[in-house]
């Protein structure tokens, strides 16, 4: 087995690729690993995909060292490939993914995402675009806008910013103009919304548990819908939203729209946006499918 540290050096607030190194010189299957830093957005796909296609038939484990939109890199280059497994060194700002599994610290631990057993894990398609997490739009986009830019003049993500952007969307995107299908089923006739997160993981933004059901192995969609609200009514909901209670509550049903599906159709008008694992994509209609074990992942004991 071969092991692929893929390292985003602009991941989090510090660089941490020293103190990795010094992990991976540690480990009896040194020989066996190799480091690879990221240039620029997107080139840890193609440094997967160039790397398969020149070791055909080699049993390698990549694994993401970075933020969530590092993992959502490597899993693009990964998916559909053969005797490839991927596993993540979570040291960006969010790190949602991973929080489905038991949190960032379990994946800190470099010997054991070397022993880690790999499992089928479903992956989110969206066009010639994959997501292993969250895709998601209306509020939620207003917010994610905000941290890119904050990422762009600082270097790095940083918790403030998710707090910006919540700020920002209070004050521009509480009514939204889009329309969802699940199945062909329509969630909002009306062509409105505050907010539709189309999930595979559980978490988003940070500490938001979107999508409390959310299963990565079970072939689902998780699709959940908010009605359009008003800002007192958003600050009365946005704990039991933050804590993945929304589901449950019987003072959310009106506003809430869940379903669990296998493919998701959006509408909206010229310019819309919509987050995929954080990246902002520009696009006014578009189709969410779920790729059951698209991959394998590692996820230590």
């Amino acid at each position: 087995m071969k092991y692929v540290f893929i390292v985003n050096p602009r991941a989090g607030a510090e660089n941490g690729t020293a103190k990795l190194n010094a992990a991976i010189e540690a480990l009896p299957e040194k020989d066996d690993c190799e480091v690879y830093v990221t240039k620029a957005p997107g080139d840890a796909t193609v440094f997967v995909g160039k790397w398969c296609d020149a070791h055909p038939g080699d049993d390698v484990r990549f694994i993401a060292c970075g933020g969530d939109g590092t993992t959502n890199e490597v899993f693009s280059g990964a998916a559909g490939r053969e005797n490839v497994s991927v596993t993540c060194y979570p040291c960006g700002s969010g790190n949602d993914f991973v929080k489905v599994f038991g949190g960032a610290e379990k994946f800190l631990r470099v010997p054991a995402l070397i022993a880690a057993k790999d499992r089928p894990l479903d992956l989110l398609k969206v066009g010639d675009r994959w997501a292993n997490n969250v895709v998601n739009f209306g509020f939620d986009t207003t917010v994610a806008i905000t941290i890119n830019k904050e990422r762009e003049k600082t270097g790095h993500g940083n918790k403030s910013a998710y707090t910006k952007g919540v700020v920002k969307a209070l004050l521009t995107s509480m009514n939204n103009s889009f329309t969802v299908k699940a199945d062909g089923e329509t969630l909002n006739p009306s062509g409105k919304a505050l907010l539709c997160t189309v999930a595979n993981g559980q978490y988003v933004g940070g500490s938001f548990k979107c999508a409390p059901r959310a299963k990565t192995d079970d072939g689902l969609i998780e699709v959940c819908l908010i009605r359009p609200i008003s800002r007192l009514r958003f600050v009365k909901i946005l704990t039991p939203y933050t804590n993945g209670e929304h589901l449950d509550r019987e003072d959310m049903r009106d506003v809430v729209v869940y379903r669990q599906a296998k493919k998701v159709e959006v509408e909206a008008p010229e310019g819309f946006a919509y987050s995929l694992d954080g990246e902002i994509v520009y696009e006014s209609r578009f189709t969410v499918e779920i790729v059951p074990g698209a991959v394998r992942f590692a996820v230590p004991d």
